[in-house]
């Protein structure tokens, strides 16, 4: 039930801080924003500790591994990954690794990525093949899972092709996206996601491909990397370099059910800790160029996407979402005529349970998914950046994974421009965080009601998987 009666926390999902709301914010916006962008979703769900351990015991991730991930959807690939027939991708997660397999009909299937003779991995890297020959002794399957051949027949009378399939995983796609779960039964991949798909249905996922991706093993719980993401709040310490252009207090922090969650971060509005005596909104935008690498001096306001001049009597705001609306229509192809200023400009941060995260929104839309790697203490953060392909153009196949070194920053990966710097602030936290719940005397994680109330309905979500 939501909460309207105790003052000290938010009211129906209102942020607390000064200034304006999130949902009167959308009341101003350019163009009529979507049902889903206005209607607030916030739920108490208490203010107890969460124990520290379950970031840093064996234990916990063993359960983990046992009870949760085997039984909900996991993101696995882009359509783009693997476009032809004979395509697959080896994900691999939780103490699991899976050949998913393009078939000839377009449809993909996973399959469990281990021999059943001596137990090798069948494939280490993504590929092409129309079957799966063990490098070890030679076993092999087509690619639909089907047993094809054994070296050596007359010495396995006990093996029945009929009892060789490879063992299988259930897969389901949406927006592009590609999951699967290992056990069956449960929420269909629609029901687990929702309302996902209908928030983006409008922003069109399926419409995109991936031009950049960059993954990084990072120090720390999977769940540690993950939730430094889940709010926007830290912005005032970690990234002051963005206070000028976000409204950090100001965002929105809403959940749905057990799996969906969404931080609405606004910019071309300034933060409440900047102190606003005799800065214009001009001086938000020249910011916002700023932290974009442009020089409000010396760029050309004739050529330049960001040479944007605020007009007398307008918002920074309004003005970047223009810029920003006609910049997307000329590089992408696509009408944005009807976008809001918030869907072309906002983080519109998107979380599914258990760890898969995209952006919302027009502009080239973020995708970030974050894994258990090996022992409790590491994580692999990967970070995709989607584009919209224009009309009439083939869909392109995606980028390969840049896989950073442990000791490599995040800027060693250029492509991802300004992001780049801002990750690596994040990494100022991170690992110590780690290290600390580790040392901690009390083992509990105190958190807020309101803007960490998604990391909240995360745990909670996953308490009822480890309860079974």
């Amino acid at each position: 039930m939501s909460n309207t009666g105790n003052p000290s926390r938010p009211a129906g999902g209102t942020n607390r801080s000064a200034g304006i709301s999130w949902t009167d914010l959308m009341k101003t916006d350019a163009r009529p924003v979507p049902e889903y962008l206005t209607r607030e979703s916030y739920t108490y769900r208490g203010s107890e500790p969460i124990a520290a351990d379950r970031y840093t015991s064996i234990e916990f991730q063993q359960l983990e591994n046992a009870k949760m991930w085997p039984n909900v959807w996991q993101f696995a690939a882009r359509e783009e990954d693997m476009p032809e027939a004979g395509d697959y991708v080896v994900y691999e997660n939780a103490g699991r690794s899976y050949i998913v397999s393009r078939q000839k009909d377009g449809s993909v299937r996973a399959f469990h990525n281990v021999c059943l003779h001596r137990g090798r991995k069948l494939r280490t890297a993504d590929g092409n093949a129309d079957q799966f020959k063990c490098p070890f002794h030679g076993f092999t399957w087509n690619n639909d899972g089907s047993f094809k051949s054994i070296p050596c027949r007359w010495d396995f009378p006990n093996l029945k092709d009929e009892n060789m399939r490879l063992p299988e995983a259930q897969v389901s796609r949406w927006g592009g996206y590609i999951f699967l779960r290992e056990n069956p039964g449960g929420a269909s991949l629609a029901q687990f996601l929702a309302p996902l798909p209908q928030h983006f249905e409008r922003w069109r996922h399926d419409q995109c491909t991936t031009v950049i991706w960059v993954g990084k093993v990072i120090p720390a719980n999977w769940k540690v990397t993950m939730e430094a993401f889940m709010e926007a709040w830290h912005t005032v310490v970690t990234h002051p370099q963005l206070l000028p252009f976000t409204a950090d207090e100001n965002s929105a922090y809403w959940t749905w059910g057990d799996n969906v969650n969404v931080n609405l971060v606004p910019f071309g509005i300034m933060s409440p800790h900047v102190d606003p005596k005799g800065k214009e909104q001009q001086w938000i935008v020249d910011e916002f160029i700023k932290f974009n690498g442009r020089s409000a001096e010396n760029y050309d306001e004739n050529t330049d996407a960001f040479a944007v001049k605020v007009p007398p009597g307008a918002t920074a705001r309004r003005a970047l979402g223009q810029a920003m609306r006609e910049n997307y229509s000329n590089a992408f192809g696509h009408d944005h005529s009807q976008a809001t200023d918030s869907e072309l400009l906002d983080a519109l941060v998107y979380n599914v349970f258990p760890n898969f995260a995209p952006w919302g929104g027009f502009m080239p839309n973020i995708v970030y998914r974050f894994r258990p790697w090996g022992d409790p203490d590491h994580s692999l953060m990967e970070v995709r950046i989607l584009t919209r392909v224009p009309p009439g153009k083939p869909m392109p196949r995606g980028v390969p994974m840049k896989l950073l070194g442990q000791e490599q920053p995040w800027t060693d990966a250029p492509e991802l421009g300004v992001l780049g710097a801002v990750f690596e602030q994040d990494m100022t936290n991170i690992p110590y965080v780690q290290d600390g719940l580790k040392l901690s005397k009390t083992n509990q994680v105190n958190l807020s009601d309101y803007q960490e109330i998604r990391i909240r309905q995360f745990h909670q979500t996953l308490d009822k998987y480890l309860e079974k």
